[in-house]
């Protein structure tokens, strides 16, 4: 059979373009290498936690010291040497991906290599010191920081774009984090980009999937929540799931309105000046109270909340009631004390408490499927990101069974959310594009992500 000679053309150019190979090898090896980062981040995350845990049982009333102490240490140490890892870490990377920054030497206050390091850190030292956080949201600006170091190894006229590498790099992040490709490439799509790049997106996707492999690979499939059995989706669960969704639907857009509100340095209450004159006492304080929070809950507030929705998964008996408020609030002043970390997996365990909650209130046998529905619609309240969230929650516990209804509550808690607040991520962008020497304007932040042309404007 004779060869179609464009075939074979097409070929040979194919494997003889150097710079096509060069770009392909450099764009996956970086991938992998953002996968393995958040790796290292989440063995660090978990040493911190368990050597907190090991202190607490020792001495209980010790975080009544210990937090505070850490916290403004944390805190200091921050706005010393790293003030662009400051909170979650996904606001960072979306203000790097204004048209205003991309192509500025500021886009460096957002994300960088050493900005990475230094999230690193931070982060695996909030969660020894007991804080309310997540390393999800720090992923996130670890991975973009290192996707966006491979530019420096590219070949010249690569056609991936330093814009894709961010994104690539923001979803390899929480890829590798949740152990979710598929929730990392909708990341992508949903949060980072209204617009996927059109040119290498194949490319940039494999990127993604590999540095979630790196995870799986480590850790396993199911790792914090074990594989949940439901039974059979029938009427009765209609009304239950309905509930969890307003309910973790309004605390959702509370929770978004009260975190924008609160880190806005032009809020005019006396709690917004103090925190801006006395910003190491201020985080003190913060400290202080998550660790009464802490007490009164037995130790459950502490940390990301993954070993509390576990528990409950697995049927647990030993609930306190209070658990999802007393979280609720232990993650605003964690977040609220200018400490990285972030607010992905407390909201899930949040949001696995209030579905546990409302399955006792409304007595559905079918507990886990509640919890489950919970977790998705208050991360999707949270993030304003739908079909992120319901994705995410659908890959961590195996809940294949439970997609439509998992969709249908993210999107119903989204839509309650979007009535109270504003997007949460696009609202504290909006604060560190303040942060630039000269304004940028913010009026596009719900589409500001697509590629900017030669002269920095969107095209």
């Amino acid at each position: 059979m004779q060869q179609d000679p464009l075939i074979a053309k097409a070929l040979k150019s194919e494997l003889q373009d150097r710079n096509l190979w060069k770009t392909r090898i450099v764009v996956l090896v970086f991938g992998a290498f953002s996968g393995l980062t958040v790796v290292a981040l989440t063995w660090l995350g978990e040493r911190a936690s368990n050597l907190f845990e090991h202190a607490r049982a020792m001495a209980f009333w010790l975080p009544l010291l210990w937090t505070p102490a850490w916290t403004a240490l944390i805190v200091w140490m921050t706005r010393r040497w790293a003030p662009g890892a400051a909170g979650s870490g996904i606001p960072q990377v979306m203000a790097a991906l204004h048209p205003g920054v991309t192509g500025t030497p500021w886009k460096s206050l957002y994300v960088s290599f050493r900005l990475s390091v230094a999230k690193i850190a931070l982060t695996a030292l909030g969660l020894l010191g007991g804080l309310s956080q997540g390393r999800e949201g720090p992923s996130v600006q670890i991975g973009a920081g290192i996707m966006h170091s491979a530019r420096h190894w590219l070949p010249p006229k690569a056609a991936v774009s330093p814009h894709g590498l961010l994104i690539a790099g923001g979803a390899a992040g929480i890829a590798a984090a949740f152990n979710t490709p598929l929730g990392g490439i909708m990341f992508a799509i949903e949060e980072l980009s209204r617009r996927p790049e059109q040119r290498n997106n194949g490319l940039l996707m494999a990127a993604i999937i590999l540095a979630g492999i790196m995870g799986i690979s480590a850790y396993g499939n199911a790792t914090y929540f074990g594989i949940i059995r439901v039974a059979a989706v029938g009427w009765s669960l209609w009304w239950p799931a309905v509930l969890v969704a307003v309910v973790c639907g309004l605390a959702g857009g509370l929770f978004s309105r009260l975190l924008i509100r609160s880190l806005s340095e032009r809020s005019p209450d006396r709690l917004t000046q103090l925190r801006q004159q006395y910003p190491i006492r201020f985080a003190a304080a913060c400290g202080l109270a998550v660790a009464v929070m802490g007490l009164v809950s037995d130790g459950a507030v502490f940390g990301s909340g993954y070993a509390y929705n576990r528990a409950l998964l697995e049927g647990g008996t030993d609930t306190n009631p209070l658990y999802a408020l007393l979280k609720f609030l232990a993650t605003w002043l964690t977040a609220w004390s200018g400490a990285p970390g972030g607010i992905f997996a407390p909201a899930l365990s949040i949001g696995g408490a209030l579905g546990h909650d409302i399955a006792l209130l409304t007595g559905h046998v079918d507990t886990p499927t509640l919890i489950a529905l919970g977790m998705a619609a208050f991360l999707s309240a949270v993030t304003q990101a739908p079909m992120t969230s319901f994705i995410i929650v659908m890959e961590m516990v195996d809940g294949h069974s439970l997609v439509l209804s998992l969709m249908a509550c993210s999107l119903l808690a989204s839509g309650v959310s979007r009535l109270i607040s504003r997007p949460l991520y696009p609202g504290l962008a909006e604060l560190q594009l303040r942060r630039l020497p000269t304004p940028v304007e913010p009026t596009a932040l719900h589409g500001f992500t697509q590629e900017p042309n030669h002269k920095g404007r969107s095209s």
